[in-house]
């Protein structure tokens, strides 16, 4: 479960709750901060959270146990801009297509899955 709270109006707080998959860890923006990118490392998922709609908008399947901190947001040249978690439980990092406008196909999935040397995260 995601708790959001609309700040726009102070004296008007309103808290919606937005289920998502269990155990939400820890997680980062994309780079236009609509999004939020929530690991849930139990299930090994992300959910992707529209901030601006307070919506989820999908839980993308990834690695063993996702473990991102915050992520990292960059543009690759392939796929447009990514955001990226590594995996406490394998040797990967897997990069989530993050632009719906610009590019559809590759938003709210893996797009692709680098293999590393060891799991975690630098």
């Amino acid at each position: 479960m995601v708790y959001s709270e609309d700040y726009r109006d102070l004296g008007n707080l309103r808290l919606k709750m937005i289920a998502a998959a269990p155990f939400l860890h820890d997680g980062g923006f994309e780079s236009k901060h609509r999004y939020f990118m929530d690991a849930a490392n139990a299930s090994d998922k992300i959910a992707v959270i529209d901030t601006k709609e307070g919506k989820l908008v999908k839980l993308v399947s990834v690695g063993n146990v996702p473990h991102p901190g915050r992520g990292a947001n960059f543009v690759d040249p392939q796929f447009g801009p990514v955001w990226a978690t590594g995996h406490l439980g394998d040797e990967t990092i897997s990069l989530i297509g993050t632009d719906p406008e610009k590019h559809p196909d590759n938003a709210w999935k893996v797009v692709q899955e680098l293999k590393m040397p060891g799991a975690g995260n630098l």
